[in-house]
């Protein structure tokens, strides 16, 4: 026993070194938005929350975060329309066009995002469709199915054909096993898989770059803007309230499924 106790410290000390090189930075850019200075320095001087009133005042940072969140929400919805037919569709079958299908429609995770927007960007022009809030939507969506179909696919495949087969034999057509049976039991997987699509979209930087407007843009993009211009506090309140609404929708979903029951 005391060889195994001496044996974790090695492993519990670089657990807590890791924990706190993932962490230090976070509490560092927290501390920095209530900072009452001009500039991001260390030691902090005093305590203020100017640097947040300074994001109400700045309209840009308030526009382009509901932009960002009205995307995220618009293009997880758009990915589970198309991504949730496709799973059930494939999810079960082994021939090689179906899994050939899957690989590409999990595909985009694998490509760089600068080329997937600077793909788009071409193609979406080449349709008539410029820079707007329609290519954005389109863009972000074509990042978004990987995710909701990985989580979908994985629920989908470890529930038994049985209850599907039971609903049939009991008189309910496709709809209805669909609606009654499947869709509640795949529920975990696309709500999983939406979270991963809205938090992927809030965050996204390479792809919302190429398709952005004046009027119609995403708040990393306003973010990298204002970075280019003045580096202040500011970007570290903004920062903040981007994890605090990461934070959130975790939270949602630990008081909605849990988070077990989704990584099950």
């Amino acid at each position: 026993m005391r060889r195994t106790g001496v044996a974790r410290v090695p492993l519990s000390l670089y657990n807590l070194l890791f924990f706190t090189f993932l962490v230090a930075p976070i509490v560092v850019v927290v501390a920095a938005s209530f900072t009452a200075g001009n500039a991001i320095t260390v030691p902090y001087h005093g305590v203020s929350l100017r640097w947040y009133r300074r994001l109400i005042e700045y309209r840009p940072f308030i526009d382009s975060l509901m932009t960002s969140v009205y995307l995220a929400l618009s293009s997880a919805f758009v990915a589970i329309l198309l991504a949730v037919p496709a799973a059930i569709a494939l999810g079960r079958s082994r021939s090689a066009f179906a899994a050939a299908l899957t690989t590409f429609l999990l595909a985009p995770v694998a490509i760089p995002a600068l080329v997937i927007g600077f793909s788009l960007l071409y193609f979406l022009s080449s349709l008539g469709i410029g820079v707007s809030f329609a290519a954005l939507l389109i863009a972000h969506t074509v990042i978004s199915v990987p995710y909701v179909m990985r989580t979908v696919l994985a629920v989908y495949r470890n529930v038994g054909i049985n209850f599907e087969e039971a609903a049939a034999v009991l008189g309910a057509n496709r709809w209805q096993r669909f609606y009654f049976v499947t869709l509640p039991l795949i529920s975990p997987g696309v709500f999983a898989g939406a979270l991963f699509a809205v938090l992927i979209s809030l965050d996204n930087l390479p792809v919302s770059y190429f398709f952005g407007t004046a009027n119609v843009t995403t708040l990393p993009v306003v973010m990298l803007s204002y970075l280019q211009n003045q580096l202040d506090p500011a970007i570290a309140a903004i920062s903040t309230v981007q994890m605090l609404i990461a934070i959130g929708l975790l939270l949602v979903v630990e008081r909605t499924y849990g988070l077990r029951a989704l990584n099950a």
